[in-house]
């Protein structure tokens, strides 16, 4: 179980390099966070068990994925958690795509700070045309308009994996009414009531 640094080193086999960046984007989001509001006082208490655990454990199930999309990425989960631990890796890039613009000031500070394997995009997911290993979302919007926002990437051959919680079920059914997509479920690493909803294949309008 996940419940701070070290352990999360363990559970991600992260390195002491990836580790003390970890360390400085935890911090530069604690201070930014008392500029702007970019996260609630839960995330930077549970930021290791919770958010950068939640980020990393993409990468157990992706391992060879070397670029990915995260469709509004916020604060920069899982974004730029997956660029840090990607940081040295030959081919390896994480676009940052963020609508707003304030949060985009913050994500290429980090990004600079740490010579991150990144590209902050200030725009709207599905106006970008990128072809991508995966393409990924957490907390950014219901499955039926997030499936459309991912549709481009998709359909250009990436992989979708998105996290959604113990309301799921309705929300591929809700997603179902507007498109026609095949998905499977995997079980959350961090949280036992959270799904990631893995989405592969073209994406149709009904």
């Amino acid at each position: 179980m996940v419940i701070d640094a070290a352990s999360f080193q363990a559970a991600a086999a992260a390195a002491p390099s990836h580790m003390a960046d970890l360390a400085t984007f935890k911090q530069l989001l604690t201070e930014w966070n008392e500029k702007m509001n970019l996260v609630g006082p839960s995330a930077l208490a549970e930021f290791w068990p919770r958010h950068a655990w939640d980020s990393a454990q993409l990468l157990k199930f992706e391992p060879k994925a070397e670029v990915w999309a995260d469709l509004g990425t916020g604060a920069g989960f899982p974004g730029i958690v997956l660029a840090i631990l990607l940081k040295g890796r030959d081919g390896s890039r994480v676009h940052l795509i963020e609508g707003t613009t304030k949060r985009c000031v913050f994500l290429n500070e980090v990004v600079k700070t740490l010579d991150l394997p990144a590209t902050v995009h200030n725009a709207r997911a599905e106006e970008l045309k990128m072809t991508v290993d995966i393409v990924t979302a957490r907390a950014c919007a219901p499955l039926i308009r997030l499936v459309g926002y991912a549709r481009p990437y998709l359909m250009s051959g990436a992989t979708g994996y998105f996290f959604k919680g113990r309301d799921v079920e309705a929300e591929i059914l809700e997603a179902k009414t507007r498109w026609t997509f095949d998905y499977s479920l995997k079980p959350s690493l961090s949280d036992a009531s959270g799904r990631l909803v893995v989405v592969k294949g073209g994406v149709r309008a009904r």
